[in-house]
């Protein structure tokens, strides 16, 4: 896989974690403060799979290669 599919990978991961996130505060302002703990657990969740992603782009070569050290 290239750097790039990565990339993207890691912002659609990010955009979850992001409106996860909203909901688990929506949740605990409202009248589903039970609701709150999944919903930042998910987001938590989905921002270590943008974290990884973003780790392994880094480690990718730009044109998706690997060479041999």
């Amino acid at each position: 896989m290239h750097r790039a599919a990565h990339l993207n990978l890691a912002d659609e991961a990010l955009t979850k974690a992001e409106r996860l996130a909203g909901w688990a505060e929506e949740a605990a302002r409202g009248d589903g403060p039970h609701k709150a703990a999944p919903y930042a657990a998910a987001g938590t969740l989905w921002d270590s799979i943008a974290r990884t992603h973003l780790l392994i782009a880094e480690a990718t070569p730009a044109d998706g290669v690997t060479r041999e050290v």
